[in-house]
């Protein structure tokens, strides 16, 4: 019988370049249990998820797959040249591979561009039947209909926390310039069938799990479909979680039906406070002075904010950096998380940034989003660095974690959420005192 190891990488830390660990997985990924439920029975599978697992480089396996998000690509390329080196036979695929085809392909020996449920299945027939696989797969959805039960056994072999994950939709219809969202999907934006979602979330269910966490990019861009599937949840009275945009908040009917239907926690991109920053990011659709006023109304109707935000954007200043932080504590915000603004190579940004040559450098393992690779226009590099450093251990110092959370009155609504806000931001804390940007799973 065949063997394939499916792998999802940790990544490095900034300082200390050893792969971060955790003790549990507080949001497991989808990837690798749909393409588990997509390999054939006469296929043994296995899936390593590094954060918590530890990966035996000797294993026994005729295939060796990596799945990589975000700067885990560095790792997952290490990774790859360590199986090579025992004679096994690599693919790598994920959203970073998919925009970087190129620069990770000495490192295995197939590509998979975009989405898998095509090509995976492709790649397995083509081993049996040749012993080889093609250089790149890149065979492309344009449906979500039909997709199989994620294998949800082999998450419930790991530790992990007290949500499973459910594919709602794929992709956004928005296209800002710095997005990997973007690069990959162009605007489109694909949704499964209702019932299908609710296959998936019933089985949850069934496991004894009273929490998932919809994945989608932004679960609020069909908002009949998000009607449609609130209105199946409620009668569940489960607790979810997803992502989305402020704009759900202008949508009063629609906020409202998420809530009923047991919507805790939406992570979302708040992005920037500067309008100017945010215009010249293809972000133009965004209204900063009606941030704080939509923040407050989903926060007043019960969810839990995890907001998403940028700094170095070409209106920022060190004044709207602290202004920033001053921000989050003001507005209580559970959990937040800050990134330094990164031409992500493949996007608008990043042709832009090249073009008015204000790239530092082309050294892909430094774009971290931790760490200044382009000329930003009111800092230094360094400056912008250290300001990023400063915010997080301004927002992130222990009183001030206590008052976003413990004492955040959404604790009344929703205490499960809030404590669990404040062991995360404990958790955010010991990266931030080591050095690194927080990475939590």
């Amino acid at each position: 019988m065949p063997k394939v190891i499916l792998i999802q990488p940790t990544q490095y830390g900034t300082n200390t370049r050893k792969p971060l660990k955790q003790s549990r997985i507080y949001l497991p990924g989808l990837a690798l249990p749909l393409l588990a439920s997509l390999t054939p029975k006469n296929w043994e599978v296995k899936i390593i998820i590094e954060v918590v697992d530890k990966i035996d480089f000797d294993e026994e396996a005729d295939l060796i797959g990596i799945g990589a998000m975000g700067h885990a690509v560095f790792r997952a390329m290490d990774i790859a040249l360590e199986f090579k080196k025992r004679g096994r036979k690599v693919f790598m695929g994920g959203y970073m591979v998919s925009i970087l085809p190129e620069y990770v392909k000495n490192h295995c020996d197939s590509v998979v561009i975009g989405d898998g449920e095509l090509s995976y299945p492709q790649l397995l027939s083509d081993f049996e039947n040749t012993g080889q696989l093609k250089p790149i797969y890149n065979q492309q959805l344009d449906n979500l209909d039909n997709l199989p039960l994620p294998r949800y056994d082999l998450l419930l072999k790991k530790k992990i926390g007290y949500m499973l994950p459910v594919q709602a939709g794929r992709g956004c219809p928005h296209t800002c310039s710095y997005c990997s969202i973007a690069c990959v999907y162009k605007g489109k934006y694909l949704t499964r069938p209702v019932e299908d979602v609710m296959r998936d979330i019933l089985h949850i269910k069934d496991l004894g799990y009273k929490r998932f966490f919809l994945i989608d990019d932004n679960i609020g861009s069909n908002p009949k479909f998000l009607f449609e599937l609130a209105k199946r949840i409620k009668p569940l009275k489960m607790k979810w979680a997803s992502q989305c945009t402020l704009l759900i908040a202008k949508n009063e009917k629609l906020l409202k039906a998420v809530v009923d239907s047991g919507c805790s926690i939406l992570s979302l991109g708040i992005e920037s406070l500067s309008q100017e920053g945010l215009n010249s990011l293809n972000k133009s659709w965004v209204k900063v002075p009606s941030t704080a006023q939509l923040l407050k109304k989903i926060q007043k109707a019960g969810i839990a904010p995890a907001t998403e935000m940028i700094i170095g954007t070409d209106g920022d200043t060190p004044a709207s950096i602290r202004a920033t932080a001053d921000f989050i504590i003001r507005n209580k915000i559970p959990i937040p998380k800050f990134y330094i603004l990164t031409p992500l190579p493949g996007s608008e940004f990043y042709k832009e940034m090249k073009l008015k040559d204000r790239l530092l450098h082309e050294d892909y393992s430094k774009y971290t989003a931790a760490s200044c690779v382009f000329k930003p226009i009111h800092f230094s590099p360094q400056e912008l660095e250290k300001s990023y450093m400063d915010l997080y251990k301004k927002v992130f110092s222990f009183k001030n974690i206590l008052y976003r959370t413990i004492f955040n009155k959404g604790i009344l609504k929703n205490p499960t959420i809030y404590l669990f806000a404040f062991f995360s931001n404990l958790v955010y804390k010991k990266f931030i005192n080591q050095g690194d940007a927080p990475n939590i799973l």
